[in-house]
């Protein structure tokens, strides 16, 4: 028997679209219209201060089903661990985990790890993510991801986020042996060229579909388009 979950990651550019003004309502909408049972989500926080939350979490659950990871959060006032969070269903809730991953580079970066507990997804790990700037940052990224991703994740886990790179043949090299799945053009959200959102799946994962998210909403509400997996788990 097996069990398939939509996994989706998106990047909200903190609600603002390519220019203003914030509008988390846009966002939310995206995010109902995934239909995923886990979104893995990127700035989510204002950048500056207390890193507010740019996705206010009393909208969520209302506007779109889902619930956050528990709260592991940059401060009182953010969303995120810098700037990440995942959502899941509220089934998926019980018995979750995070973890919060520091990452090196030459800018404050940092992953979150959920490992869920729920019959329908026992044992599966989602790392959402979102690497840095500069190519040499993303491969010292990538490298102590996998590491700890093998440590925690006990057998299937999925990475996912904006990867900050655009190439598919070079600063993805510690990701050999899993498959990266780049679903298309996802950056910028009006006129996609760059497949910056990625996923990449460990070896007992069967991926069955996957795909950009493209509506006009989704190109007004960030300046990255959502993707989405379609993901077996083996029955334990």
């Amino acid at each position: 028997m097996t069990r398939t979950l939509r996994v989706a990651s998106y990047n909200l550019h903190k609600g603002r679209g390519m220019v203003g003004p914030h509008a988390p309502e846009r966002n939310l909408q995206v995010i109902a219209d995934l239909d995923a049972d886990i979104v893995a989500l990127q700035e989510v926080d204002f950048r500056f201060g207390g890193r507010p939350e740019a996705l206010p979490r009393g909208m969520i659950r209302e506007a779109t089903g889902m619930v956050p990871a528990p709260h592991v959060a940059t401060s009182g006032q953010s969303l995120g661990w810098h700037g990440q969070t995942i959502l899941m269903r509220p089934e998926l809730a019980a018995g979750a985990n995070v973890r919060r991953l520091p990452l090196p580079g030459i800018e404050p970066r940092g992953a979150l790890a959920l490992r869920l507990a729920a019959p329908d997804a026992r044992g599966l790990t989602v790392i959402v993510m979102h690497l840095g700037l500069a190519r040499s940052s993303r491969r010292a990224q990538l490298a102590r991801l996998i590491a700890k991703a093998v440590r925690i994740s006990g057998q299937d886990f999925v990475m996912t986020g904006d990867f900050n790179e655009w190439h598919d043949d070079r600063g993805l090299e510690s990701l050999a042996g899993l498959q990266v799945v780049a679903p298309g053009p996802s950056w910028p959200a009006p006129w996609p060229m760059l497949r910056y959102d990625r996923l990449a799946l460990s070896a007992g994962l069967t991926l069955h579909a996957s795909g950009v998210h493209d509506s006009p909403l989704a190109r007004r509400a960030s300046d990255h388009l959502p993707i989405w997996a379609d993901i077996a788990l083996s029955a334990p």
